[in-house]
């Protein structure tokens, strides 16, 4: 039978966008902000994320915040977090594109069932 082996995977992977703040090297550089999650559809949790940051640093700060957050929390937690620790420009528009992502999953979710 052709000889191809599908790998059955756990997880699904959702987007997240929002504009970047004008001014800002992001706005500069890509316009928007992105985020790529890798969710485990069977447990809820970020298993990997990826950002259109400009600076490996900030994405290793988000990385280290959302990787192996559980989506059955809520958003309410990772928005104070990210209220309380990333202080920048494009901190609402960084809410926004996670906000945009969770609720895809969400969504995904609740049509599989």
């Amino acid at each position: 039978m052709g000889g191809f082996l599908i790998h059955i995977l756990d997880t699904v992977i959702v987007t997240g966008y929002a504009k970047a703040p004008q001014g800002t090297s992001m706005y500069e550089l890509y316009k928007h902000v992105g985020i790529v999650l890798e969710i485990n559809h069977k447990t809820h949790t970020i298993e990997r994320a990826d950002f259109t940051f400009v600076t490996g640093l900030t994405k290793d700060f988000f990385e280290r915040i959302l990787i192996g957050y559980s989506l059955n929390e809520g958003l309410d937690p990772l928005i104070q977090t990210i209220k309380e620790r990333y202080l920048a420009p494009s901190q609402q528009a960084m809410i926004v594109a996670l906000q945009s992502a969770v609720q895809r999953y969400w969504d995904f979710t609740s049509k599989k069932k």
